[in-house]
């Protein structure tokens, strides 16, 4: 049976899904909530102050600020200056070129791409219905996980009754490595401590850590698969199970999971379950 690599794990969830979560847009309108980087309208727009500011700027001191200071794009988009010398997004004309195996993604469509860019990019093009787009199924494409496509096992009833105690020791021992790494949020602090010196809450307050960690784009006391993207693509080419297991977690099936669904499939007993949250946030 394959088991977590504490070590591995840990290098691919603190580089990747770390990083991505604090760097997530807002959750997409559109219907493919696994597409954690769609495109977004709230990252696809420009202060209109800005380039009202640069033109007085310009008259008033001869000095005009860079029209892409705070013109935001989604995934696949970068900020151009128009002919007016404003900022707007466009399709990305060109990604890095990548000669390292492990930057390739498996798409939602099976296929590999040498790099998220590409996909983000084809997407772009996709959605702008430019020439450039190569079939109109990409309008859609996103990153479904980490690595080349390959066939993934289907996960054993044995090892999905395993998986949540792997999964609670595999959280508490990442959010150790982080305390110890210095690189813990300081708002999570106070919950690790608790946990290292409570052997009663060591699985509880790692379980709660995760999902108050997750549950921020928005913040609205509950996870979607849109915020699971961090936890579940950096795994699923490694840990099989990590995909049936999350779709477990949902027990209402509403593609929302909440505090109280989490904590039960992690397999915390009801009491253990409290809401930290809001107070987490409101010591900020």
């Amino acid at each position: 049976m394959f088991r977590l690599n504490f070590g591995f794990i840990f290098l691919v969830a603190l580089l990747v899904s770390f990083v991505i979560a604090k760097e997530l847009p807002q959750e997409s309108a559109e219907k493919d909530q696994l597409d954690l980087i769609a495109e977004d309208d709230n990252l696809n727009e420009v202060d209109e102050d800005s380039n009202e500011n640069a033109a007085s700027n310009e008259v008033e001191g001869g000095y005009v600020p860079d029209p892409c200071m705070k013109v935001r794009c989604g995934a696949g988009r970068i900020c151009e200056v128009n002919d007016k010398g404003e900022g707007q997004c466009v399709c990305i004309p060109e990604c890095p070129q990548e000669t390292d195996d492990r930057r390739r993604v498996c798409s939602n469509h099976n296929e590999t791409w040498s790099s998220d860019c590409e996909v983000y990019r084809m997407r772009c093009f996709c959605s702008e219905d430019s020439d450039e787009c190569k079939t109109k199924k990409y309008k859609h494409v996103h990153v479904d996980y980490y690595g080349e496509c390959r066939e993934i096992p289907k996960c054993m009833e044995e090892e999905m009754e395993d998986f949540p105690r792997r999964m609670r020791e595999w959280l508490f021992n990442i959010m150790k490595d982080l305390a110890q790494r210095a690189e813990l949020d300081d708002k999570y602090l106070e919950l690790e401590l608790e946990a290292e010196k409570d052997l009663a809450k060591k699985w509880a307050n790692a379980v709660i850590w995760k999902f108050c960690d997750l549950d921020s784009h928005p913040f609205d006391r509950s996870v979607s698969r849109h915020e699971l993207f961090p936890i579940r693509a950096p795994l699923l080419a490694m840990e099989h199970c990590i995909a049936p297991f999350l779709d477990k977690c949902d027990a209402d099936d509403d593609h929302r999971i909440s505090l109280k669904e989490w904590g039960l499939c992690l397999g915390l007993k009801e009491n253990e379950i409290e809401d930290k949250c809001a107070a987490i946030r409101d010591n900020e």
